[in-house]
């Protein structure tokens, strides 16, 4: 069930690539840069992920990143999705993350699972919302 909400973030992608593309089969990288903020701390950040295009036409993805915070403390994470194209070229995800810090302020992001919602713009623009697992 979903718990607190951890934050949000506003992205945008600064790159994507086709790593693999034959008979159907597809998978690209999308790397991107965000700010948002974790239980109220304002973060800048910047992650990649690859998304793979699967028989039924759904995605699978996976991703890592690291946020700061303006004091210069560090979050990792990585992340784990299934997707579904939208109408009009977005793409719509939901998945889990797992975090790690050394971030007094953010430890409490080191001991939890993280649930999202993510939503992709055709022009690469996207949004985050983050909750606890409970």
């Amino acid at each position: 069930m979903l718990g607190d909400l951890i934050g949000e973030t506003r992205n945008k992608d600064t790159g994507r690539r086709v790593l693999d593309a034959g008979d159907g089969h597809v998978v690209v990288e999308v790397s991107f840069e965000s700010k948002g903020n974790y239980y109220g701390t304002p973060v800048t950040g910047f992650g990649t992920y690859e998304s793979e295009l699967r028989p039924d036409g759904t995605l699978h993805g996976e991703g890592q990143g690291v946020d700061m915070t303006a004091d210069g403390q560090t979050v990792t994470w990585r992340g784990i999705a299934v997707g579904h194209f939208t109408e009009g070229g977005g793409t719509s995800w939901r998945g889990s993350l797992f975090f790690s810090t050394a971030s007094p302020q953010l430890d409490r992001l080191t001991h939890l699972v993280g649930l999202f919602e993510y939503e992709v713009a055709p022009d690469g623009t996207s949004a985050g919302k983050y909750y606890e697992w409970k």
